[in-house]
């Protein structure tokens, strides 16, 4: 049977509106993608080419800001696509597979973000042991872990909600989140709990274990003035990106497990900072607020 998901742009002023205005809207976000392609990839061809950022946390800095492309292309060529096009659909098993990739993607940032969290914590606590600890083969299963660790975990929710039978056939939203299981005709309690086992593993898990690595940061560099510079500008970058991706993920989460009807205003703004915000935001703090990769963006420019 072939399923479809009429998608809705509410975000936009309604099917109208975007019919109305799809040119340039269509040029605006072809304009912000290319934008997020541009920035993200400057700075990780900057981390690539100079040797002196060669270090752990670099290079989990350009994992994190590959994924905010990967994460983009996810959204945004279906989403230019659909502002070119008098209806806005997608196939069921599409948007299982976009559903599946945006998950993963998100899951992978959290992982990536708990380990440079533990990369910085022993760089600042530990210094002796970093170089001991932080090996070449240590990163790379690391890396490896991030990205293969939540696709297997998450693949087999795919395929959960692939088994089940939907109902509805009309999706609120620019993109298939969460707000799938909505089309479902009975919601599934094993799902709701394998979701639930999801969100702790790779959200709130990781979101906990960040804070204490940080709060021990904290008294290292109370006790010790020389690393308070130190750890200032190193963490701090994380910690914004910490709390800007861990709002938005907890929204579009709990928005579909608590059936959460969020007024237009609400919407509109976790919808732009899926698609606008945050994948502008990681290359702008760590272009801005780590010192070496600043200084050669300065020469670049």
């Amino acid at each position: 049977m072939d399923y479809r998901s009429n998608v809705t742009y509410i975000t936009f002023g309604g099917h109208v509106e975007v019919q109305k205005y799809r040119y340039l809207y269509f040029v605006v976000m072809f304009t912000v993608y290319m934008l997020i392609i541009t920035s993200n990839f400057t700075i990780v061809g900057i981390i690539m080419f100079y040797k002196n950022l060669h270090e752990p946390m670099y290079i989990f800095i350009a994992a994190l800001l590959i994924n905010s492309v990967l994460f983009s292309t996810v959204i945004y060529p279906k989403l230019l696509i659909d502002f070119l096009s008098e209806k806005q659909i997608i196939s069921y098993p599409a948007c299982l597979f976009q559903w599946f990739l945006y998950y993963w993607l998100a899951a992978s940032d959290f992982v990536l973000l708990s380990f440079m969290a533990y990369d910085r914590y022993v760089s600042i606590c530990n210094p002796l042991k970093y170089t001991t600890i932080m090996q070449t083969k240590t990163v790379n299963v690391i890396l490896f872990s991030a990205w293969i660790l939540p696709a297997c975990l998450f693949l087999l929710l795919q395929l959960l909600n692939a088994k089940k039978e939907i109902c509805q056939f009309h999706l609120k939203g620019i993109l298939c989140n969460s707000t799938v299981q909505t089309l479902q005709c009975v919601r599934s309690t094993i799902l709701n709990i394998y979701g639930l086992f999801l969100l702790v593993t790779f959200l709130i898990l990781p979101v906990l274990f960040i804070l204490f690595t940080y709060s021990r940061i904290l008294v290292v560099s109370y006790r010790c003035r020389g690393v308070r510079r130190r750890a200032a500008q190193t963490c701090l970058p994380h910690l914004l990106v910490l709390i800007n991706f861990s709002c938005f993920t907890a929204y579009d989460v709990l928005l579909a497990r608590l059936e959460l009807d969020s007024a237009k205003i609400v919407s509109l703004i976790m919808a732009l900072q899926v698609v606008i915000y945050h994948p502008l935001f990681n290359p702008i703090i760590y272009g801005l607020k780590m010192r070496r990769i600043y200084d050669h963006l300065k020469k670049l420019f």
